[in-house]
């Protein structure tokens, strides 16, 4: 049989442990040509615009079409 711990680990140190395991939410931004919701530093989804110039022609397809 392995080592035991002496003594129960408390909650707080059992937590305090794993801080880091939580999920981080995106970072979103406000697009500057529609205003919808991006990711920062990627080309907008729905009009394609990044740094202020049109860089993608987006798919005017609904997707529930598809």
């Amino acid at each position: 049989m392995g080592p035991l711990p002496k003594r129960k680990l408390s909650k707080t140190r059992k937590r305090t442990r794993r801080i880091h395991d939580k999920l981080a939410l995106p970072h979103l931004v406000a697009c500057s040509n529609c205003g919808e919701p991006k990711l920062a530093h990627h080309v907008c989804p729905s009009c394609g615009y990044y740094g202020g110039e049109q860089v993608l022609i987006p798919d005017k397809k609904d997707k529930k079409d598809s």
